[in-house]
């Protein structure tokens, strides 16, 4: 099957050409459901929108958050350039969705998550219309493979699987059937085999930071 993946519209909400992007298996009805509101707007994040994001994400996931394995993955890294996406209601935001540089055994992929919406966003198709925005973006940059730890009844229907990432390995405990792939290139996982590490580019003050406290610890 050659899923077809429309590109989001992240200004007028009108809908945007259809574009084909790959032949995973995906149910290209999720990236439809989508909101319309002309003032709604997903585009790159920018430095201001910092504080609001990491408030957003402690009020969907909670000061535990940093323990979480995935995390591991992210801490002290930059973001996939172009690849850090932030929704706004009327210049408010209220959602949050990054991408991040990763070696799933010796191939080159990415990690997604976390992906946060504003609960009065929620079960409005905003995390669908992040995750559509997203996954175009990876495919047009030359994006192989996407990894991420998530409800597989959530992500499925975008064609991540478990059986990409039975081969692999995370850094820390996980519920394996959490642990899920996508090859937006076909056959782009199925060599890969060993633990997931690290490979964006250093966020020197917070890689600093890090540094530091466990000198001091």
């Amino acid at each position: 099957m050659r899923a077809i993946v429309p590109r989001p519209s992240s200004i007028n909400g009108r809908e945007a050409p259809i574009t084909p992007i790959s032949n995973f298996d995906v149910d290209a009805s999720a990236f439809a459901q989508v909101i319309g509101k002309p003032f709604l707007a997903i585009a790159s994040e920018t430095p201001a929108d910092s504080g609001a994001r990491e408030r957003l994400l402690d009020e969907a996931f909670g000061a535990a958050r940093s323990g979480k394995t995935a995390e591991r993955l992210r801490a002290g890294r930059l973001p996939a350039q172009g690849l850090a996406l932030a929704a706004k209601d009327a210049g408010k935001l209220i959602g949050s969705l990054r991408m991040w540089h990763i070696l799933a055994g010796e191939v080159s992929a990415l990690l997604l998550g976390p992906l946060a919406a504003a609960k009065a966003y929620r079960s409005r198709g905003l995390g669908r219309r992040l995750m559509g925005e997203a996954l175009f973006r990876a495919a047009r940059a030359g994006h192989k493979a996407v990894l991420l730890v998530g409800d597989a009844a959530y992500y499925e229907p975008f064609g991540f699987s478990r059986r990409h990432t039975l081969g692999l390995v995370l850094p820390g405990p996980v519920d394996e059937a959490r642990f899920l792939g996508l090859e937006l290139k076909g056959g782009a996982l199925q060599a890969a085999r060993g633990v997931v590490v690290a490979a964006g580019a250093r966020d020197l003050p917070a890689y600093r930071g890090a540094i530091e406290f466990r000198r001091a610890a």
